[in-house]
């Protein structure tokens, strides 16, 4: 498959378990391969892999496509479930050249590959290991502007997972003190100087724990707005599966 994208210059880059082996050396089984791609590269990619025998699926317009031959299948992910971070061109071009089951491909750069696991904290999955693994074997060398950048006014999921870092690995100075100095100051701005309009976001950490909120208690569920602010209607094909829960 990743020839196939090759040869047909479909950018893509490489995530999950090759793009932590890349930065952190640690290598874990896994049952499927983590393409992302820019959502409007979808449809070709989608279009080529029919063309060459594989069953292609699309489970959520805004984010997820599975494509399966035998026993083996690919994520093509264009961003997180919640739709709060989306991929763009700019992941593609920031990765790294590396080779992935002997074939030339790129890897997800360490900066986006933290971004891609912020919102993955559900009961049933918690990225938060791999943030620190991350974090402590790359993050004297990562672009910390571009991490920021990526998690916006998302900003509080990466202190929370630097927070968690910093209890992991209480004698690494791996996070500039730039960064827990921005951070720092936003919250305690924050906390001084609490927004009362603002909305209330647990659904987009996960719509099931917080669903009593939304149901019983009638606060926002602001998932919705994100989503249908990225669903991609001409990536819709006419078989829709349910996505697997937690993926991410």
């Amino acid at each position: 498959m990743l020839e196939l994208l090759n040869r047909s210059n479909i950018p893509y880059v490489v995530s999950g378990a090759f793009a932590l082996h890349e930065h952190t050396g640690i290598w874990r089984d896994t049952k499927d391969l983590d393409i992302f791609l820019a959502p409007e590269h979808v449809p070709s990619a989608i279009e080529l892999l029919e063309q060459h025998g594989f069953h292609c699926e699309v489970c959520d317009p805004v984010w997820l496509a599975k494509v399966r031959r035998g026993d083996y299948f690919v994520d093509l992910i264009t961003g997180m479930s919640n739709a709060v971070i989306r991929v763009d061109q700019s992941w593609i071009d920031r990765a790294t050249l590396t080779e992935v089951l002997g074939v030339p491909a790129k890897a997800l750069a360490a900066e986006e590959l933290i971004a891609s696991k912020l919102f993955v904290t559900r009961r049933e999955r918690f990225d938060g290991a791999d943030i620190a693994h991350i974090v402590y074997a790359a993050g004297h060398v990562m672009e910390w502007n571009r991490l920021l950048h990526l998690a916006g006014n998302h900003w509080e999921m990466l202190l929370w997972s630097l927070v968690l870092f910093h209890y992991i690995y209480p004698m690494s100075n791996a996070v500039p003190l730039l960064v827990w100095d921005e951070l720092l100051t936003k919250f305690r701005a924050d906390v001084e100087n609490p927004d009362v309009t603002a909305a209330f976001r647990g659904s987009l950490i996960d719509e099931n724990m917080f669903a009593i909120d939304v149901n019983e208690w009638g606060l926002q569920n602001v998932i919705e707005h994100y989503r249908s602010q990225s669903a991609t209607p001409e990536v819709v094909a006419p078989e829709v599966v349910a996505p697997e829960e937690g993926a991410a």
